[in-house]
């Protein structure tokens, strides 16, 4: 894809990747092959297309501004200023302890984010509101001075077509300083990553340094969220430098991402627009090679990043090394994990890499959930192809599923798999699972399984959860499920997208 740094209006995902948010259950392998099938047409497979799968409502998911408040309302010398009604600004308090939490595992200064909300009210939707916006934007300068200065779109400025653009230019004029429009209205994509590209095109547009004087041939970007610092002692042994963006980074981190020698991620959702885009426009290679998850996934990663860099013989030496320190503690915990089966519910790519680390230690995974489903990536490399990675390397996963965190469909997919735990990331669907005596593995800190030592974590956690299973299993026996018995005894979790069994039970 062709980025155009022109506008400050992103592609969607539906438009760009063909992105979707529901497909019925069926084969890891049969989504690997029906994704060869995406927006940009045709590839090959027989003419079978990819189809979705959408329901006849939601009971709940994100939205691209929330995505856009955990990139752009984390970069600690900046400000995000929310053009939206105050409703849209009750998600701060989540990402305020998120944030806070994650400067801490890192050793940074502990702070509080700084997001303000124009509270755009009903005269507003009538009258318009960029004074407010103007306003908020000089407040913003007054209380902080910051390095930069973020503006973020909702649903109501994308209803009356406020001009935000208009008075991010006035303002970016008055205070010399990037002033970026960044438009996330909710009801602009059907998936939240969107708002992952709509932050990072702004990123790009605005911040990133467009003639570098030099390369900085040791500096690696590393996409990330809030986790703890893996990526440091991983890449050191090769000699590199970690510039950690987009959360907690500073203007500067940002700034100097063109002047890097390579950019690599933990997961292809959050880093595919970012990633490209740097390699595109400004000629910093992505690492394009599997995600860092198990064995193989983390030595072909490691070897492309020696590659890219000119350090493939520090990489070879740290493989080798890591091979030998962690062979008996895997084999240690495949005998203990013996005979468990695990599911995956996560984002997209990162659940392909959990089922990956799951396999490694030997647990059966006979079902995962992904929120939304990529059939490729912006740079459209089949080295990044996630999914078909871990059919290749650790075989089928029979009943894989793609559904938008609908809680309903969840019971269902977990009653047809019956596993013994479930790896979770994200809120509101691992109680429904307790109450069905599952426990879960919550990964708040999103780079617990990581690389070579991430094989270790999640197995000594997962051990941990199944010695204290008796609590779900209590849950399950007081606990009533809020359904009814005719959905507690469907097989298919996808059935109400039937349109005749939808209308019969009306």
């Amino acid at each position: 894809m062709k980025f155009n740094l022109n506008t400050s209006v992103v592609k969607t995902r539906e438009e760009r990747l063909g992105t979707i948010i529901g497909w019925k259950t069926g084969k890891a392998s049969e989504l690997s092959r029906d994704s060869s099938y995406t927006c940009a047409g045709c590839r090959g497979n027989g003419g079978k297309r990819l189809c979705e799968t959408i329901g006849p409502f939601t009971q709940g998911s994100g939205c691209s501004e929330q995505m856009v408040e955990c990139q752009a309302g984390n970069i600690r010398d900046a400000v995000l200023i929310q053009h939206a009604p105050v409703g849209c600004g009750t998600g701060q308090a989540c990402y305020n302890s998120i944030y806070r939490n994650g400067l801490a595992i890192r050793n940074l200064p502990v702070e509080n984010i700084k997001i303000i909300n124009t509270n755009i009210k009903e005269t507003d939707m009538v009258f318009g509101a960029l004074g407010k916006l103007e306003q908020s934007i000089e407040d913003a300068w007054n209380r902080h001075h910051p390095k930069a200065i973020f503006i973020a779109t909702s649903c109501a400025t994308g209803i009356i077509g406020e001009d935000v653009d208009s008075v991010a230019s006035k303002m970016q004029k008055k205070f010399k300083i990037p002033v970026i429009p960044m438009y996330c209205e909710g009801f602009r994509s059907k998936h939240w990553s969107t708002g992952f590209d709509a932050a990072q095109h702004g990123i790009l547009r605005q911040i990133v340094r467009k003639n570098p004087k030099e390369k900085q041939e040791d500096l690696v970007n590393v996409i990330n969220l809030w986790g703890s610092d893996v990526f440091t002692p991983i890449l050191s042994k090769l000699g590199l430098r970690v510039n950690y963006v987009v959360d907690m980074a500073t203007v500067k981190d940002l700034e100097q991402m063109s002047e890097a020698a390579a950019t690599v991620s933990f997961c292809n959702t959050l880093s595919s627009y970012l990633a490209a885009g740097l390699e595109q426009q400004f000629g910093v290679p992505e690492v394009k090679a599997p995600q860092p998850y198990g064995i193989a996934g983390t030595d072909a990663w490691i070897r492309e990043i020696g590659k890219v860099t000119h350090r493939e013989e520090s990489a070879e030496i740290y493989i080798e090394e890591e091979h030998r320190r962690i062979a008996p503690k895997i084999e240690e915990l495949k005998k203990s994990l013996k005979g468990r089966k695990g599911y995956a519910a996560t984002g997209s790519a990162y659940s392909h890499g959990l089922i990956a680390v799951l396999k490694e230690l030997g647990i059966e995974v006979d079902g995962s959930l992904v929120f939304h489903h990529d059939p490729s990536y912006d740079d459209n490399d089949p080295k990044k192809d996630s999914l078909k990675f871990v059919v290749d390397n650790y075989g089928d996963v029979p009943n894989f599923s793609v559904s938008n965190r609908q809680q309903y469909q969840f019971y269902g997919l977990l009653k047809n798999v019956k596993p013994d735990f479930i790896i979770i990331r994200h809120g509101g669907l691992a109680p429904l699972a307790s109450k069905m005596g599952i426990p879960a593995v919550p990964l708040g800190d999103e780079h617990f399984a990581v690389g070579y030592q991430g094989i270790i974590n999640l197995g000594e956690t997962i051990l941990d959860i199944m010695a204290r299973k008796k609590f779900n299993e209590d849950l399950k026996a007081h606990v009533k499920l809020p359904y009814t018995k005719w959905w507690l005894h469907q097989k298919d979790p996808y059935i109400l997208q039937k349109q005749k069994i939808l209308q019969k039970q009306n």
